[in-house]
């Protein structure tokens, strides 16, 4: 056995076969190895610590489409165990395991976090022979015997969570048996070609399913929970061999995505990377110590430690219509509520409609006779930070610099240039765009005094590009990278600027991009009922203080549904919107009354807080649901009573008991609750379309 250890909770062997030297990663659980001798006598050899494969070598496993059965050494044998360095830095410790398949070297980087069960897996490929290496298929972390410690059926004890995501149904979660998705457990056993796929193909990473799932054996009470950090082309994959259940998480590959690397002598390619998280419990503290890991990786900003309130004039608001005329009175009112930034969401570049026109980004004359910095001025003068909505990786096919830039520029697919919804993908590896891009970005920021932008993206490009690419998905995947690089170099000059990750609501939140912004867009959903049942959810995906979410009341709201509309932006971080010139005086002090109490209180909770779900999380059609925050010292519980079911409703305490808990918000309508006999629960009454915060003090 090479290594057998113990980090943050995670018990880790790590053996290496006698005969051939390859590595296999024997456990990764939350319980101690006891052994495996019981298992099959191949269950060892499926065991593998990485997949590679590479064009012309040969597949063993009887295994369809599943990611499996690989043999990177081809000829020359099985990958060979060469080295390993173990390592600290400030995440925690770093273990670097070395094989060699020939010319070609395989690494694979387990990166842990102290105090935290998770591991971070990455694998990195080198070239160090005289020839060509053709990559299909890489895998970012692989795992064999989900359920080896049960002993009951894996058909019997399995069950997988999925996120399902659409435009303005976004984390929509949903529990499956691993018969519900076409897993039977055959016997005797035999080879399944069944597996459990969950994959995106383009630059909407989200726009199906979140790059996330979870896994829960509910004989042991494990859970594994993981994250693929790419907001591009992934997959990850359940499937059965040998009678065990194992795991796959990978980027693009060549059978899902369209993803082929012809590694160059010399050459070095890293996976994208993999999160993930075993703990003994279930999803919510396999979600808990994944939040907690991605404070971790995130960039040290400002924002997420301040978390300033956000007005944004676009969702129930002036719908990407700006003009001077409109803003002005705007920008007074929402001075007035008590947030602290202004966002002029998207048109100001345009005269009228601007859809296919999009790319130079010059303030229109027109929409601002006295100038665009006139209105930006006034922010200031209210004593707001300003913000504009940018769509930088996107030019209309009709702007004038379209018919100018060389093809490099855009994503081109068989020597033409990729057209999707009147658009066209520029493409970050080139100068042009890059210069262009710092241009804009350095006139707004630099010269304008912008503070905030809300980086946009509105379509999905599909498999990728041919220019300086070995595959379509390899130029999608250099493009991402060239991306986050430019973010980074942005970031890098302005420091404290706040960039919002949008994509046509949460059509690209991973943390490729979030561990670089530090705020997102959770939907484009209008309506208030269903934007608390994403915001609710949103912490499974991301944390809470980079989750921005609407609170953007009509004219006509009544005063529960203003101040639903508050309580679900609350526990995370408030867009301020809606119709607020229309609102009678009582509706926007329900408003500011919310706006000071995250000002004065909640946000101060926030960023240390782990996120719960006493009532699970939420689907559509629930009646009822509750989010709360458990700090060391603080409470914060938020109830939600939507459509049907009981007019009353008993909500768990989960997380240890509480010394007080009142009524926040609002102050001025009634709230009947009282605590249970035992005072491990809330019995809430609350009449339909109606919410209610709550506070109090725990340890």
């Amino acid at each position: 056995m090479l290594l057998d250890f113990t980090e943050n909770g995670l018990h880790v062997v790590i053996d290496k076969d006698e005969a051939t030297g390859t590595l296999y990663l024997r456990h990764c659980s939350a319980a101690p190895f006891t052994g495996d001798a019981s298992l099959s006598e191949g269950f060892r050899k499926n065991c593998r610590l990485v997949e590679v494969h590479r064009s012309g070598e040969n597949r063993g496993a009887h295994r369809g489409g599943k990611q499996l059965g690989t043999n990177p050494g081809g000829p020359v044998g099985a990958p060979q165990y060469e080295r390993h360095e173990d390592t600290r830095n400030e995440h925690g410790r770093l273990l670097t395991l070395v094989q060699g398949a020939g010319d070609l070297e395989i690494s694979t980087q387990l990166q842990f976090f102290d105090g935290v069960p998770v591991l971070r897996s990455e694998t990195v490929l080198r070239n160090r022979g005289s020839q060509d290496i053709p990559i299909e298929f890489v895998s970012s972390f692989a795992l064999h015997g989900l359920c080896k410690a049960s002993t009951t059926p894996w058909g019997a004890c399995g069950r997988v969570h999925i996120a399902y995501n659409s435009w303005m149904e976004e984390l929509q979660w949903r529990s499956y048996s691993m018969s519900d998705l076409g897993m039977t457990q055959m016997s005797p056993v035999r080879f399944s070609m069944q597996r459990i796929l969950a994959s995106n193909t383009g630059s909407f990473s989200s726009k199906e399913k979140s790059p996330l799932g979870c896994f829960e054996n509910s004989e042991t009470g494990e859970c594994y929970a993981w994250q693929i950090e790419h907001h591009g082309s992934w997959s990850w994959e359940i499937g059965e061999h040998g009678g065990q259940l194992y795991l796959r998480a990978s980027g693009p590959s060549e059978a899902e995505n369209q993803w082929f690397k012809q590694l160059a002598p010399g050459e070095e390619f890293r996976s994208v990377p993999a999160a993930v998280a075993v703990v003994s419990g279930g999803p919510d503290e396999a979600f808990r110590a994944l939040n907690r890991y991605r404070r971790r990786i995130r960039r040290d900003n400002p924002d997420n430690r301040q978390l300033p309130v956000i007005f944004n004039d676009y969702m129930n608001c002036l719908n990407a219509d700006p003009t001077t005329e409109k803003v002005m009175p705007l920008i007074d009112r929402a001075a007035a509520l008590g947030v602290e930034y202004y966002v002029m969401d998207a048109g100001w570049y345009a005269d009228g409609a601007w859809w296919d026109s999009v790319g130079e980004w010059l303030p229109s004359a027109k929409r601002f006779p006295g100038g665009l910095q006139q209105v930006l001025d006034h922010m200031v003068a209210k004593g707001l930070k300003p913000g504009l909505w940018l769509e930088l990786e996107r030019m209309g096919m009709n702007c004038p610099l379209v018919k100018q830039w060389p093809d490099e520029c855009f994503f081109c697919r068989h020597g033409r240039r990729v057209i999707e919804r009147s658009s066209l993908q520029l493409d970050f590896r080139s100068d042009i765009v890059r210069r262009h891009a710092n241009a804009v970005v350095d006139r707004l920021v630099g010269d304008m005094g912008v503070r905030f932008i809300k980086m946009d993206y509105n379509f999905d490009i599909g498999v990728g590009t041919e220019i300086a690419a070995d595959s379509f998905g390899d130029g999608l995947l250099q493009h991402q990278r060239a991306y986050m690089s430019w973010l980074d170099e942005v970031l890098a000059r302005y420091p404290d600027l706040v960039i919002e990750n949008c994509s046509s609501g949460g059509m690209r939140n991973s943390y490729s991009l979030l561990s670089r912004l530090s705020i997102c867009s959770t939907t484009d959903n209008t309506n208030y009922l269903r934007n608390a049942l994403i915001s609710i959810n949103s912490a499974t995906t991301f944390c809470m203080e980079q989750a921005g979410v609407w609170a953007y009341p009509l004219a006509t709201a009544s005063d529960e549904e203003v101040v639903m509309n508050m309580v679900s932006a609350l526990c995370w971080r408030p867009y301020v919107s809606g119709q607020i010139w229309a609102l009678a005086e009582d509706k926007l002090a329900l408003m500011r009354e919310a706006i000071t109490l995250y000002k004065t209180t909640l946000r101060s909770i926030i960023p240390a807080a782990d996120p719960y779900w006493p009532l699970g999380l939420v689907s559509n059609g629930d009646a009822w649901s509750a989010f709360m925050l458990r700090s060391a010292d603080r409470v914060v519980l938020a109830v939600w009573h939507f459509n049907g079911g009981p007019t009353e409703m008993d909500i768990p305490l989960p997380g240890g008991a509480l010394r007080e808990l009142r009524c926040v918000y609002p102050t001025t309508l009634p709230c009947d609750w009282r605590f249970t006999a035992d005072g491990e629960a809330i019995h809430v009454a609350l009449p339909e379309k109606s919410a209610r915060l709550f506070m109090g003090r725990c340890g």
